[in-house]
C-alpha cells in the first residue's frame, strides 16, 4: 500500500474504460484507516496536469438511482451531469465511493424510504433509524486526489461539506461547479430537505 499523507492507499487495478460519455481510464482503489477499509473507483479522462484545475466529481454510490434510475433522488442525474461535463472538457476525474444511502447502507436506505412513505423527510428517516443525516467520510477521495497529484480542482457539487472535505485533504477548490438536476414532482420534497436541512446549495423552487 502507498502511504498518502497518513492514509494507506492501494491501487489494485486500472484499465481502459470506454463509455457512452467518452473514453476513460478506470482505477480501483482500496483505502485503510486503522480497522476501517473502503473501496472506490475513479474514472479519469485526459491529462489532469495539463491546463487549468480539472473538473472533479466525488459521487456516492446509489444503487436505486444510478442503476435503477430512481426518481426519488437526484443521484443518477448528477452522475450524468458530471460525466457529460468532464467529457465536454476532455479531461477530469470522477471518484465513485461505496457510501450507499449517505453511509447507512442499502437495506437501511430502503428502510428510510419506507419511513419517508409514511411522511418523514430524508433527514428524519435516518434519525429514526438511529443514524445521523449523513455518515459519509471523505478520507478516501482525498487520498485519491493526492494520488493523482492534484493540488487544485473545480468541484462538481452542491454540497458545501464536500468542498470543505477536499480542502481539508490539502487540495484547493478553485471553483464549486453546480450540479443541478431537474426538479421533478417525485424528488421535489427530497431536494427541498437537502437545501433547507442539510445546507446543499440548490436553486429556489
Amino acid at each position: 500500500m502507498k502511504n498518502v499523507s497518513g492514509s494507506h492507499l492501494k491501487k489494485v487495478a486500472e484499465a481502459d474504460f470506454p463509455t457512452q460519455f467518452g473514453a476513460f481510464r478506470i482505477y480501483g482503489f482500496e483505502g485503510r484507516w486503522g480497522d476501517r477499509a473502503e473501496e472506490a473507483v475513479a474514472l479519469k479522462m485526459g491529462d489532469l496536469a495539463a491546463g487549468p484545475p480539472p473538473l472533479v466529481r466525488i459521487h456516492s454510490q446509489c444503487l436505486t438511482g444510478d442503476v435503477f434510475h430512481s426518481l426519488r433522488c437526484d443521484c443518477r442525474a448528477q452522475l450524468e451531469i458530471a460525466l457529460t461535463s468532464i467529457a465536454r472538457e476532455g479531461r477530469g476525474l470522477l471518484i465513485y465511493e461505496q457510501q450507499e444511502g449517505r453511509g447507512i447502507g442499502l437495506l437501511n436506505k430502503l428502510r428510510a424510504y419506507e419511513l419517508q412513505d409514511q411522511g418523514a423527510d430524508t433527514v428524519e428517516a435516518n434519525e429514526r433509524l438511529g443514524f445521523d443525516s449523513d455518515l459519509r467520510s471523505y478520507q478516501l477521495p482525498g487520498a485519491i486526489l493526492r494520488y493523482f497529484g492534484l493540488k487544485q480542482v473545480r468541484l462538481l457539487s452542491n454540497n458545501p461539506e464536500k468542498v470543505e472535505a477536499v480542502e481539508k485533504a490539502g487540495v484547493a477548490v478553485t471553483e464549486r461547479v453546480p450540479c443541478l438536476a431537474d426538479v421533478l414532482d417525485s424528488r421535489e420534497a427530497y431536494l427541498r430537505t437537502k437545501r433547507e436541512r442539510m445546507g446543499h446549495l440548490l436553486d429556489e423552487f
